[in-house]
């Protein structure tokens, strides 16, 4: 990932990535999401799969190995690692942004 600019990632692509900096397997990344945002973000099982199914052609995560053969885990590989400090960085800058436009974080729309 060069200087070349990226679309922004959704917000359940940003949320499963930054699940999978650790080892893990599709229905405990759906758990993690849904507990780290206290319910607000709700990922279905065939949109989890299908979205694992995504980042794994895209070379973001891979298959790493793991003790229960019925369960798949899955990791960052350098490339999604990349991808996800860039989105980090480009929701930093819309918050510094919005943060200037509005006077500061504690005014109200």
């Amino acid at each position: 990932m060069g200087k070349e600019k990226s679309a922004a990632l959704t917000e359940t692509t940003t949320y499963i990535l930054l699940a999978f900096k650790e080892a893990s397997h599709g229905y405990a990344v759906m758990q993690r999401i849904d507990a780290l945002t206290n319910h607000r973000v709700n990922i279905a099982a065939g949109t989890m799969y299908g979205a694992i199914e995504n980042l794994l052609k895209q070379k973001w995560i891979h298959e790493v190995p793991g003790d229960d053969p019925r369960r798949k885990l899955y990791q960052l590989t350098k490339l999604g690692k990349q991808v996800i400090s860039q989105e980090i960085l480009r929701l930093e800058k819309v918050l510094q942004n919005a943060k200037e436009i509005m006077g500061g974080s504690d005014e109200k729309i």
